[in-house]
């Protein structure tokens, strides 16, 4: 089966710049394609997880990678999605973000033998001549046809920087530098993406009189639109050490049920049968589809004993078998005991702030065991301990323990 079959069927691909030749093109030969990925933070996130899954399925069908690290784009930021402009990053920072990208990278591609490749656009991007620039590449490009683009037309409102809007410039500049260096043949990226990827493509044709190719994925939504990877805590991190994996875990977990076979689609390597046997599921059997999902997304991403982990943490929480021990815990010495309560969850982070400490005991929304907590001056003492630990829950769903040194 071609890989555009893959795709297609597991509900991956939204925009083709033209599509009965990727078709043909994708079935009959061996291609090189690229995913760009500005390193704007310190690690990937769960919409980053979703190119990679792109890249994945391509590699398994035998195409070559790049992945495209945004070093010298990422000091102008694209504004596609954005009301405002991004924060401006030192190449230091860019730099340093992009090392954490390649670590994480490395565990869903297989960079062996050539079989994919790493490579930053800082390599060309800030070696090029302005003037040259403008000339060799700015006069393909129409202002009156870029301020139609999506990524562009969004921002008028809120004001555009000249800056940004050299954004699109670059992108598609990165598209030629690995056409000609690599004989790149075609991009992907997220639908936001659309606007650029067309440049690129447009850029090779005018440049090389050759054809060049693209293809949006769609982006992580749920079923009624919402960006999907958000939590209290800010992005759903790759990063173990920014999202724990139990954290990782229970946001698949307790996904709406509208958005389980989706994501099954979309996030794991389960054959496409099984999907949809899952995702057929209806009322309290969804939740075997939930725990699947959560076990195979939390396995490629942290791997199979962290995920396992995970698991037996939430079914001790939530289903009275499994180990308390991989339960999200903070350890406190014994010498706080006989503090505020709310003091040391804060100190914790178990919430944010005593303030939001105060609402939940307000709203009945905070447990230790299975007591009610109704006081907000409470002290911690050690009579509420069993076994040297206590369970804290805040709300419905997120628990913690609390553990004595030394018990």
């Amino acid at each position: 089966m071609s890989v555009f079959t893959t795709l297609k069927e597991r509900g991956f691909i939204q925009q083709l710049t033209h599509e009965e030749e990727i078709k043909e093109l994708l079935a009959k030969e061996k291609i090189t394609f690229y995913i760009g990925f500005d390193p704007t933070a310190d690690s990937l996130h769960v919409g980053h997880f979703l190119g990679m899954m792109v890249m994945a399925h391509m590699q398994r069908a035998g195409h070559r990678p790049i992945c495209l690290l945004g070093g010298g784009t990422a000091m102008v930021g694209d504004p596609s999605g954005k009301t405002d402009m991004r924060k401006m990053l030192t190449q230091e920072t860019i730099s340093a973000n992009a090392e954490c990208f390649k670590k994480q990278m490395r565990r869903f591609i297989d960079f062996s033998n050539g079989k994919a490749l790493m490579l930053n656009n800082a390599d060309w991007l800030l070696q090029l001549n302005y003037v040259e620039m403008l000339r060799d590449i700015g006069v393909h490009f129409s202002v009156n046809r870029m301020l139609t683009a999506e990524c562009f037309r969004q921002r008028m409102e809120h004001g555009l920087s000249f800056l940004e809007f050299n954004y699109m410039i670059m992108q598609a500049y990165d598209f030629l530098e690995l056409y000609r260096t690599h004989n790149c043949v075609m991009q992907l990226g997220g639908d936001d993406q659309w606007s650029n990827i067309l440049a690129g493509a447009d850029l090779i044709r005018r440049k090389e009189a050759k054809p060049a190719y693209g293809m949006t994925f769609t982006l992580l939504t749920t079923s009624d639109g919402r960006k999907m990877g958000k939590t209290e805590k800010g992005a759903l991190w790759l990063d173990a050490a920014k999202t724990p994996p139990y954290d990782f875990y229970q946001y698949w977990r307790n996904i709406d049920d509208a958005d389980v076979e989706k994501c099954l689609a979309l996030l794991t390597f389960l054959p496409m049968d099984e999907v949809r046997r899952l995702g057929a599921l209806r009322d309290k059997e969804i939740n075997i589809a939930k725990k699947t999902l959560a076990y195979e997304v939390t396995k490629l991403v942290h791997g199979e004993e962290e995920a396992e982990k995970a698991q037996q943490a939430a079914e001790a929480l939530f289903g009275g078998t499994g180990s308390l021990a991989n339960a999200p815990t903070i350890t406190i010495p014994a010498s706080e005991l006989g503090g505020k309560l709310l003091d040391i969850l804060a100190t914790g982070g178990v919430i944010a702030s005593k303030s939001e400490g105060r609402r939940l005991i307000q709203q009945g929304g905070l447990y230790l065991g299975s007591d009610k907590v109704t006081d907000p001056e409470m002290l911690l003492t050690a009579d509420l301990f069993a076994d040297g630990s206590l369970l804290v829950r805040k709300g419905k769903k997120t628990y913690h323990r609390i553990v004595l040194a030394n018990a």
